[in-house]
């Protein structure tokens, strides 16, 4: 342990630090989105297919941005792909306060774009950093330090949209009728503006962490133009399409991540169905408690991976949040809410495991692979939208939860094929 803990002190801490804190900054970006969707489908007066487009335009943003992020990054280095990231990140959060101001949905979702391809850029370039700032022996360290701030941002973007955007006040249909028109607008005024002072702060603090990561004086594997071993090159994804455990991965982790996002974008929603009369703040700290458990959910599956085999342990888990989410589905209420909440434990380990398993025994193509496999984060964009559509249909978001139990099934294929496989 004495020397994993001077490995990590080997490498240059002040860049190292600025890096980490990327993690942290998309995740508050991530699960800001969870209270957006709440707060968009009252002040817009959305259908839950509507409101789940959020979650559409953001993961499309992944889906568009990963390759060309890889090679921006192979042209021009590792840090002038996370500076521009940061800026496209600004740019997307600034845009909420013309969007505010003019009420309009539309500009609401293309400033999420805007964010998401900056993220885009964050994910597919801060990782490797990571792993390169330091000795190669001490990778798998530092990048399991930086994903423990992940969460630690999520439940931050949580808290900071239960107590600074939602404002707990419920507008129904009944309601609505009875208030002059002059009234609802100004309803309509207060509640667009809400979402200004939090991404105006997010917009300059993220300009701010760029400005420092261009001053701050990075080892020579950040700035490089590694021209040598650059990502996308057709011969690569011609032979990764025969790469079928690969191509399993993909698509597990399309569905992965489409669960994960649909269960927590429609968490609030499922909460105020499923117990009438529970208000915004008290189903956001359901949320809260759903990312607190998925945080300590990352420990727990770390420790057990010492002691089981990952993929047997990812079937398990997926076996866990698949029965959690049907149950959810069936039960509704209290004892729904807390399946729901239950499951994002189980939720944890699964987007490393299902990445790191998928691209091993890749070798010099692992880059191309990756870049494939944070496009299957588009998945966050389809399965909500899905989910949404099931709830319109059924006429209730509990039995939309049907959707992310069979994606988790599908998680679970991948690990009882690919554990089969493996020695």
């Amino acid at each position: 342990m004495t020397r994993n803990y001077k490995l990590l002190g080997d490498c240059r801490l002040l860049p190292f630090a600025l890096i980490v804190a990327l993690f942290f900054l998309w995740g508050v970006a991530n699960n800001l989105n969870d209270v957006l969707i709440a707060h968009f489908k009252k002040l817009f007066t959305l259908t839950d297919l509507q409101a789940g487009l959020v979650q559409s335009a953001f993961y499309l943003g992944y889906f568009c941005l990963a390759i060309p992020a890889a090679l921006f990054m192979r042209a021009y280095g590792y840090r002038a792909a996370v500076l521009l990231g940061l800026i496209l990140y600004a740019a997307g959060a600034l845009l909420f306060w013309p969007a505010a101001a003019a009420q309009s949905y539309p500009f609401f979702l293309l400033a999420l774009f805007v964010i998401a391809s900056g993220l885009g850029f964050l994910e597919t370039s801060a990782n490797p950093l990571i792993s390169r700032l330091g000795p190669p022996e001490s990778a798998s360290l530092r990048l399991n330090l930086a994903q423990a701030f992940n969460p630690l941002g999520s439940i931050s973007g949580i808290l900071i949209g239960s107590q600074f955007i939602l404002s707990g006040i419920a507008m129904d249909p009944a309601r609505l009728a009875h208030m002059s028109p002059q009234a609802i607008e100004a309803w309509r005024a207060s509640e667009a503006g809400a979402v200004q002072a939090p991404y105006l702060v997010i917009g300059v603090a993220v300009l701010a962490w760029a400005l420092l990561i261009r001053l701050v004086r990075f080892p020579p594997i950040a700035t490089e133009r590694d021209v040598e071993e650059g990502i996308g090159a057709l011969d690569d994804f011609r032979a990764l399409a025969r790469e079928h455990g690969l191509l399993l991965g993909i698509l597990a982790q399309f569905f992965y991540v489409g669960a994960q996002v649909g269960v927590w974008s429609f968490l609030i929603r499922y909460c105020q169905v499923a117990v009438p009369g529970t208000g915004e703040h008290r189903a956001a700290l359901y949320l809260t408690a759903s990312l607190v458990l998925f945080m300590l959910g990352r420990f727990a599956g770390t420790f057990l991976m010492a002691r089981l085999a990952p993929l047997r342990l990812l079937s398990a888990f997926a076996a866990a949040g698949a029965l959690l989410c049907l149950f959810a589905a069936v039960a509704g209420g209290e004892a729904g809410i807390t399946a729901l909440v239950g499951a994002s434990f189980f939720m944890s380990i699964m987007y490393p495991t299902i990445f790191a398993e998928s691209v091993a025994g890749l070798g010099p193509r692992t880059k191309s692979a990756s870049a494939l496999l944070v496009m299957a984060i588009v998945g966050g964009a389809v399965i909500p939208a899905v989910m949404g559509a099931v709830s319109d249909a059924a006429g209730s978001i509990v039995r939309a939860m049907i959707v992310p139990c069979l994606c988790f099934l599908v998680v679970l294929v991948f690990g009882l094929r690919r554990a089969a496989r493996t020695p």
